[in-house]
């Protein structure tokens, strides 16, 4: 199988294949297609553009005021004997956890090439930085499938986990202890022209949500046409044949293969009927592997950096392994029953209901929080710092005086 996808021309082939028939489907069933487009432009609209745009800015603007090198001091401790890595590196993963999919992947894409941390150490960020947000897993999953804040918080918390746990074996790797090139030394606070670099954050931030808007709604198509067309069932009901020896069945095959071509699209399949256990366990899969339409969209980022991809997809599969057997092994200890709350119930169609400003609110309360909370960290080391080079400075005086 490997010999076949490293052969470039039948490479070429089966991609020449996959377009002419995607361009088939798209000639029989056009009105569907188009729909399927509406929907994805509407979920960009919605979620997309208001939750991320933000985001970019904001970590573009910390690593080029170098507020990343500061935060990444006080947490150095931290990410050294933890992950092997940087304190720099913290800023990606933070932002990661907070801003969603794929604000840390872009973090440590703009961290490497300001060449604050190695190639080395940027490719093994990639493996376990690029997480959901928590918007998505306790709004959308928690509340909106399971119908649960509890299991929201408990997902969440397993993803979060989960990530450390990829950092943690990440470490042991053989290229972990390969330095390719080491980064740039930085003594002060670089404070570059203001309306130069808010002026290229935003217009780079706009550039990257309409990249990833595209392949949201491609991959909305794209699943359209697939179910359409008769080649969604049948994969599904081939992978339930080949997994039924461990209880897999077509309606699950279809979920878990929906999941692994597009999150979103993947988590709603859930709100169906099942065991518990297997829906969150499912879930906790789909979060972790975050899925082709998320890959896509790092990749894109990924594409001129000239970093290896192989940690960053190696990454993703290991969260999602390692998220499932978390929950299968929380779920030894707790009980989870279908949840019939009026309240709850309530709280799924606020939040299918959220419209652009509200979300737009949202998200730029808690990215102008993140900011606030860089700052007072950044200056906290900068004075701690500065007190100590004044110490340094008398003690060094008084010996020579």
């Amino acid at each position: 199988m490997t010999r076949i996808l490293s052969n470039r021309k039948i490479l070429e082939a089966m991609s020449g294949l996959a377009v002419l028939c995607m361009m088939t489907g798209l000639l029989l069933y056009p009105k569907e297609a188009l729909q399927a487009a509406r929907d994805g432009l509407t979920l960009c609209y919605n979620v997309i553009i208001p939750s991320l745009f933000p985001f970019f800015v904001l970590s573009t603007l910390l690593v080029e005021f170098g507020l990343a090198v500061y935060f990444g001091r006080a947490l150095e401790g931290i990410m050294r004997p933890l992950f092997r890595l940087g304190g720099v590196c913290s800023t990606a993963f933070a932002l990661g956890i907070i801003g969603g999919y794929p604000v840390g992947a872009k973090t440590a894409i703009s961290l490497y090439q300001k060449k604050l941390c190695t190639k080395e150490e940027a490719e093994r960020l990639l493996g376990f930085c690029n997480n959901s947000g928590p918007a998505f897993i306790l709004g959308v999953v928690g509340a909106g499938v399971f119908s649960s804040s509890r299991i929201g918080i408990l997902l969440y918390l397993v993803h979060i986990l989960a990530s450390v746990c990829v950092g943690f074996l990440f470490r042991f790797s053989r290229s972990a202890g390969r330095q390719s090139g080491k980064p740039r030394p930085v003594t002060q606070l670089e404070v570059p022209h203001l309306s130069l670099v808010f002026t290229d954050a935003v217009k780079n931030a706009f550039f990257s949500t309409l990249n990833i808007c595209a392949f949201v709604v491609f991959f909305t198509v794209l699943i359209k046409l697939l179910v359409l067309s008769g080649a969604f069932p049948f994969l599904t009901a081939l992978i339930g044949e080949l997994l039924s020896p461990i209880g897999f069945t077509q309606a699950w095959a279809e979920r878990l293969l929906t999941g692994i071509i597009e999150l979103t699209c993947g988590v709603w399949t859930l709100t169906g009927s099942g065991a518990m256990v297997g829906k969150l366990s499912m879930a906790a899969f789909m979060l972790g592997w975050a899925g082709f339409s998320v890959h896509c969209q790092v990749l894109s980022f990924i594409g001129s950096s000239g970093l290896s991809v192989r940690a960053y997809l190696f990454g993703k599969i290991l969260h999602g392994g390692i998220s499932a057997c978390l929950i299968l092994l929380v779920t030894r200890f707790l009980t989870f029953e279908e949840p019939v709350a009026a309240y709850l119930a309530e709280q799924v169609r606020q939040i299918a209901g959220m419209d652009f400003r509200s979300a737009l609110i949202i998200t730029m309360i808690v990215v102008w929080s993140v900011w606030v909370l860089f700052l007072f960290v950044s200056a906290y080391i900068i004075r701690k710092n500065s007190r100590k080079q004044e110490k340094s400075m008398v003690s060094y005086r008084y010996k020579h005086s």
